[in-house]
């Protein structure tokens, strides 16, 4: 960094942060010189980012919470107000997706995305409700442009996201009595995994991604949905709340 960001001093929580979008966002957070927890069940993950960023000049630490236990959650959002003394950001970007057909969604496949999507989502914003009172704190939730698309293969991952948004709209009525803005991103960023498929394949880069995309390029985790993250984490965004941003080149259209 070369001097205090916009988030200078503020604590910030990302889970699955230990890569892809969420290492994004921290990175971004970061460099506008907030304090990261990067929040990851993969313990080494987490700690490679958390060193990345110190190394960075910036700010990071590593805690390993499984999302699906509310018990470790609270935890979790304790050990950072310990090492940070509050929490002004959160950021729920952690899920565990699943793909089938929707006549095969197993009950496993609908725990698995209900438990890393809404009921985690819910379990991080209870937990730091406490800590984002004071005039700006801020939650941002990660939805997917698949809800609107209603993605076939997705069923049981688009009615998760559909959910969070619900979160979203309730807890920015709710808490904007507390200067607390509650929002919504949606960003369009290829795995590791779908890169490499990719990389070998660039003609159906083109033909299956590029093609609905308004804006024909990639998106990039730091640079368009870390740093769309850092508006809504930052002061512009004081009066924003209940919003869905998509940060995905055009290709969804939230109405």
């Amino acid at each position: 960094m070369t001097g205090p960001g916009v988030l200078h001093g503020k604590a910030a929580i990302v889970t699955g942060a230990a890569r892809g979008v969420g290492a994004g966002i921290a990175r971004a957070l970061a460099k506008e010189g907030a304090r990261v927890a990067v929040v990851d069940i993969d313990a080494a993950g987490a700690e490679r980012i958390a060193s990345e960023l110190n190394a960075a000049d910036g700010t990071g630490i590593a805690v390993h919470c499984d999302i699906r236990d509310s018990g470790q959650v609270d935890a979790c959002v304790a050990e950072v107000v310990e090492r940070f003394g509050t929490v002004d950001i959160l950021v729920n970007n952690a899920i565990d997706a699943t793909s089938a057909r929707f006549e095969d969604i197993t009950d496993d496949d609908l725990d698995r995305v209900l438990d890393t999507g809404p009921k985690a989502t819910l379990y991080f914003m209870r937990a730091c409700f406490p800590h984002l009172l004071g005039g700006s704190g801020r939650i941002i939730n990660l939805r997917s442009g698949s809800e609107p698309q209603g993605l076939s293969g997705f069923g049981a991952y688009v009615a998760s996201k559909a959910a969070v948004g619900g979160l979203t709209r309730a807890a920015a009525r709710e808490w904007g009595r507390h200067e607390i803005t509650v929002n919504s991103l949606v960003p369009f960023v290829l795995t590791d995994g779908a890169r490499s498929y990719f990389d070998d394949r660039p003609e159906e880069l083109d033909r299956i991604v590029l093609k609905s995309l308004s804006i024909k390029r990639l998106g990039d985790a730091e640079a368009d949905a870390g740093r769309a993250a850092v508006f809504l984490a930052g002061p512009d965004s004081g009066y924003v709340t209940g919003c869905t941003l998509t940060v995905d080149g055009g290709g969804s259209f939230f109405s």
